[in-house]
């Protein structure tokens, strides 16, 4: 059969799958690690920290040598990677010298898979052949299978698990493998665009000496803190702060933030090319902006919960429309601008919801001015996290000023855009 570039875009939709798998299946075994291994919550948040932190040094790893080596070699190995880390998941606790030495070794081998993921899968798409009206919309697209991965990853693992049981939860990575071990097959023989040469690239140096970049990574440390900080804690949110149940808490929290999230993507991903990318992007951060202070602000926890989920959709374009905006901007950026941003984007998604969880345990340590702000807020059960969801408002609002700033730049210039793309730094 011969291979088009359409089944390269469905390769690069199912490393977006992988991609969810590996960040989101080992937070959904704490319980099992917790109960089998003895180990405390803080350990296990460490192992947050670590796949993270390990995707965070692989983008910026990455951004030196992906261009030059090219997109199928990385892309091979991304997918090995995350393959053996998964497998190393389900048997490195049992054959390694501890049980926990065995986890942190499998995530960190399967983060270096999703961080490759991460910065080559974006570009890819973008350098496929498509109208150029076209690419925002097939960027939030493909951004949308991260979702569905999410949504999957959550909801089959916990039907699966509970059909097997907790001591046969070693079934689950294995299972799981199997996604990136076929995709591994499917990148080895589809076609691939080329990289930018490294005389046409525009330089990293050139890019960060441009406003227009450094708007668009402020825009993408804000997109990842937005789009994190509330998926991150609206679980515990709804539990503590809220008073509901676990089960309904992780559904109408992180689980239909997900599914919100994805409907969004796919939206603009079917209708995009109707829909100028910069208004849609400054809607979606005054609705994300909206979302998060309803979930603070409500006394009502179904309205406070109705706000959580609902900014699983006001992120939805933020993260993809911000690439779609750089790769338009800057079309010789290569694959290490795309990394630069990943970078960014990833950033933003450990900052945000560290700065929320900081302020909420300020908020109810005696720091006196947060204290004093959440004595303002509705009782959130003492959490503080009411608190610290509204500090985090911060991060939509620079979105909508950003890309206000950036919309009316451009119809003070509308040749600017034009101007850029063929000379992207003289502007």
């Amino acid at each position: 059969m011969t291979m088009t570039f359409d089944h390269t875009r469905r390769a690069c939709y199912t490393g977006y799958v992988t991609q969810a798998i590996v960040n989101n299946l080992a937070p959904l075994l704490f319980i099992v690690f917790q109960t089998r291994y003895d180990l405390p919550l803080e350990m296990l948040g460490r192992l947050v920290l670590l796949n993270f932190a390990t995707q965070l040094i692989t983008d910026i790893v990455a951004v030196r040598f992906v261009d030059r080596l090219g997109y199928r070699v990385p892309l091979v190995v991304a997918h090995i990677l995350s393959v053996a880390g998964l497998a190393l998941l389900a048997v490195a606790p049992a054959v390694s010298p501890s049980p926990y030495l065995g986890l942190c070794v499998a995530i960190i081998v399967y983060a270096v898979g999703g961080g490759l993921l991460e910065v080559l899968v974006s570009p890819v798409v973008d350098a496929l052949p498509s109208p150029q009206e076209g690419k925002a919309a097939a960027m939030s697209l493909l951004h949308s299978f991260y979702c569905w991965g999410q949504v999957a990853v959550v909801a089959g693992s916990t039907l699966l698990l509970a059909q097997i049981g907790q001591d046969a939860w070693q079934i689950l990575p294995l299972a799981w493998a199997i996604v990136p071990l076929i995709n591994l097959v499917a990148f080895l023989k589809v076609p691939l665009p080329a990289t930018v040469p490294d005389e046409h690239r525009t330089s990293l140096r050139k890019l960060f000496s441009v406003p227009a970049f450094v708007a668009a990574m402020t825009l993408m440390l804000c997109a990842g803190a937005a789009e994190l900080t509330m998926s991150q804690w609206s679980s515990l949110f709804a539990e503590e702060g809220l008073g509901v149940s676990k089960v309904w808490g992780d559904l109408a929290g992180p689980c239909l933030f997900a599914v919100l999230m994805g409907i969004g993507r796919i939206i603009y991903g079917l209708w995009g090319e109707r829909i100028p990318l910069v208004p849609a992007m400054a809607s979606c951060g005054a609705l994300a902006t909206v979302c998060y202070l309803v979930a603070c602000l409500s006394t009502n926890p179904v309205v406070s919960l109705i706000g959580c989920a609902v900014c699983g959709l006001a992120v939805s374009l933020l993260w993809p429309g911000t690439f779609s905006l750089a790769a338009g901007r800057f079309p010789l950026g290569g694959a290490a601008m795309f990394g630069v941003l990943a970078v960014f984007g990833d950033a933003g998604g450990a900052v945000g919801p560290w700065i929320a969880g900081a302020v909420a345990d300020a908020s109810t340590t005696g720091n006196a001015l947060l204290s004093g702000l959440a004595d303002l807020l509705p009782d959130d059960g003492g959490s503080g996290l009411r608190a610290g969801l509204l500090v985090a408002v911060a991060f939509p609002l620079v979105i909508v000023v950003i890309t206000l700033l950036y919309n009316a730049r451009t119809r003070r210039a509308p040749g600017a855009a034009s101007q850029e793309a063929e000379n992207p730094i003289g502007a």
